[in-house]
């Protein structure tokens, strides 16, 4: 058996494959044997570590979904303005980038696949949860700082931006001619200084 460093960085490198490939192909054209090309890997060598197709397809959702985390950590750790902070962790989501637009990909493709999926369902909640704990308790930031209105709700605040972020991400994604990226973050921008304005 491998060492436990060695198993956790293979584990690694076959998720971060298989997030490129859902990217790339979707999951109805998803295969192990695409996973382990992208990653240099043997097919034998993707189902040492995962039983099933479906295992892999969750692990691969539950790691994008961390990754999003870390990716914005220093935003959430950082010292800004709770306004400015606002803004911008809602540039880090818009979908520019290499690595923003494949992250979103993959989002796109864990809600059509949870509709028929409970265990993926479960992990979609758990994902809005913490992304709604993160907005409000910003939201909760700019309220404390006198630069948002204490009749504003933190989580109705959350739900609205994480939804407008959403839906306008896949207008994007799709090649919306009516919603561009500028246009995306110009309508997320001005939903943020509606909040401003509250206070």
């Amino acid at each position: 058996m491998p060492r436990p460093s060695v198993e956790a960085e293979r584990r690694a490198q076959i998720l971060a494959a298989t997030c490129k490939v859902i990217a790339r192909t979707g999951i109805v054209a998803f295969r192990v044997a695409d996973v382990a090309k992208e990653a240099g890997l043997s097919p034998g060598i993707v189902h040492y570590y995962f039983d099933t197709k479906q295992d892999l397809i969750r692990a691969a959702f539950e790691r994008n979904f961390l990754h999003s985390l870390e990716r914005r950590a220093a935003i959430f750790e950082s010292g800004l303005e709770p306004v400015e902070k606002l803004r911008a962790l809602v540039e880090a989501y818009l979908p520019q980038g290499d690595e923003t637009v494949e992250a979103w990909h993959v989002w796109a493709e864990l809600w059509v696949t949870a509709l028929h999926d409970t265990e993926l369902r479960d992990l979609n909640d758990r994902a809005y949860g913490e992304w709604r704990r993160i907005i409000a308790g910003i939201v909760r930031e700019c309220q404390a700082a006198g630069r948002m209105g204490g009749d504003t709700d933190p989580v109705d605040a959350a739900n609205m931006l994480a939804g407008l972020l959403d839906g306008l991400a896949l207008q994007v994604l799709v090649g919306s001619h009516a919603m561009t990226l500028t246009r995306m973050r110009a309508t997320c921008q001005a939903f943020i200084d509606g909040l401003v304005a509250s206070s």
